[in-house]
């Protein structure tokens, strides 16, 4: 983040959270830089992308280790998810045992929405939904292919060894 940035307390802020996911109102980021934020945060949805090239505010949630979530703008509210380090997956025989966290880990890592996550695996945006919210399991045809597409994105996990049960 560039010196002297008007959003290096929102990213203090972050940095001191140990939240994996926070919401905060506009106003409360406002509080925090000290400063109004521009009328396209307040109304354009894409100010709060996350992109690390040329938007000071971005550079201040992913440096932190934050993603923008979601934008609620008639609420006037954002969700900042920090997905964690290192994931401890279960596996079955070869296959990764997916589950909903570490599928929307995986999707964040790579920056996509769900419906763009759901288009990259062939499937619809509400099985993505679904699927983060364990709703369902995730059929193990789908989990060998989420284990090609998270090697292609370079998203680590550590496979914890099998439990004989």
């Amino acid at each position: 983040m560039k010196e002297g940035s008007k959003y290096q307390p929102l990213l203090d802020f972050l940095c001191g959270t140990d939240q994996n996911e926070i919401t905060l109102s506009f106003a409360e980021i406002e509080t925090l830089i000290k400063d109004t934020l521009p009328n396209s945060a307040k109304n354009k949805r894409a100010w709060w992308s996350n992109r690390s090239k040329g938007a000071l505010q971005a550079s201040a949630w992913i440096e932190a280790g934050y993603r923008v979530e979601n934008v609620d703008i008639d609420n006037q509210q954002v969700t900042f998810y920090k997905p964690p380090n290192n994931f401890q997956v279960q596996v079955k025989g070869d296959t990764v045992l997916w589950n909903g966290e570490l599928i929307k880990a995986l999707r964040l890592h790579m920056g996509l929405k769900q419906a763009e996550f759901a288009e990259r695996l062939g499937v619809r945006q509400k099985t993505v939904s679904n699927w983060e919210n364990s709703l369902y399991v995730i059929p193990r045809s789908t989990s060998k292919h989420l284990e090609l597409v998270a090697e292609t994105a370079g998203f680590r996990y550590e496979k914890e060894p099998e439990s004989s049960e």
